[in-house]
């Protein structure tokens, strides 16, 4: 409850909600603030989002598990008022509806507040025991025993199919993820979907440009989930948890003073070094780093320390608050 008061007073836009009693607690304490209901709900038909409606929920986040089928039938049989939230792109969980307890067993951190290992990224041997007390391993087959390790989600090149499905809101999936990462796929999304609605054949013909800005961060292989059906093996990575990684973060522009931009540095780079700016309309600008000094005036030939809050002037382009300085990886 105390917690709930203190978003009524921050006022955000809405509120997504899991617990039925924590639904009903908002509701008593600031209807004023949109109810959201969480994909942990497991909300997988039409009768589920009825009886969400009608005890005063805005939006229901669709289950990862639905088909777009599933999801037009949906919008189909629940009031046009009532909107439907559906992942576009992330990574999958390999849990019901994202309802992960892997995470609370072996390691006491729970998965579903952001504190995952993750154990779907873990690679297992299944024992078996040949004499009473004595085990060996067994591996899965010849594919691997990252058994639990999807693909990441990817329906950049289906958003017509998401629109005709009856959805209102797209979901990028962000948790423990840079502000590099949300920065890239939400601009590459929002120009995307504005793109559409402009003109179809503008999305068409912009397709490699948004492929190319979707691989500038970090991702595992891409996947269309449940959205056309039920996931193959193909839909898995069974022989390695790691990312394709093309570009570092290095902070966010926080302000510009005399020609020097405020950064709070997440990464090591140095002077001399040829970075990016990301800017949010989909320019991306190649800088050079000219200088880089610390709060104290003192130079620094490079910003080896996270968080470190760092003035940087850059040679070949300008930029602006909230711009973020990237450097792509060879």
């Amino acid at each position: 409850e105390a917690y709930l008061w203190e978003l009524k007073e921050m006022g955000p836009d809405g509120l997504i909600i899991a617990d039925p009693a924590v639904f009903q607690l908002a509701k008593d304490i600031c209807p004023e603030i949109e109810r959201h209901i969480s994909t942990q709900a497991n909300n997988t038909n039409y009768g589920t989002y009825r009886f969400w409606w009608e005890l005063g929920a805005k939006r229901v986040v669709s289950a990862r598990e639905l088909s777009l089928e599933e999801i037009r039938e949906i919008r189909e049989r629940i009031p046009q008022k009532m909107e439907i939230e559906s992942f576009i792109h992330g990574a999958m969980c390999i849990s019901y509806s994202g309802r992960c307890l892997l995470s609370n067993y072996f390691t006491g951190r729970d998965a579903n507040q952001g504190a995952s290992p993750p154990p779907c990224r873990w690679k297992y041997a299944v024992m078996e025991e040949t004499r009473p007390g004595e085990y060996m391993p067994v591996y899965e087959n010849e594919r691997g025993t990252f058994i639990f390790n999807s693909k990441d989600l990817c329906m950049i090149g289906h958003i017509p199919e998401m629109i005709d499905a009856g959805i209102d809101s797209f979901k990028i999936e962000g948790r423990m993820k840079t502000a590099l990462y949300v920065a890239t796929v939400a601009r590459t999304y929002r120009i995307a979907i504005d793109d559409y609605l402009k003109e179809p054949e503008l999305y068409k013909a912009n397709m490699p440009w948004y492929l190319d800005q979707i691989s500038n961060c970090t991702y595992r292989q891409f996947t269309t989930g449940f959205y056309f059906g039920k996931p193959g093996e193909k839909s898995q990575i069974y022989d390695n948890n790691t990312y394709v990684k093309e570009y570092t973060y290095l902070g966010i522009v926080e302000e510009e003073k005399d020609g020097m931009y405020c950064i709070q540095q997440r990464n090591k780079f140095s002077v001399g070094e040829s970075i990016e700016i990301m800017k949010p309309d989909g320019r991306n600008e190649k800088v050079t780093v000219k200088r880089i000094v610390n709060e104290e005036g003192a130079e620094q030939e490079s910003a080896p320390h996270p968080k470190q809050v760092l003035y940087v002037e850059l040679e070949g382009g300008a930029a602006e608050k909230y711009d973020i300085l990237r450097r792509e990886e060879t």
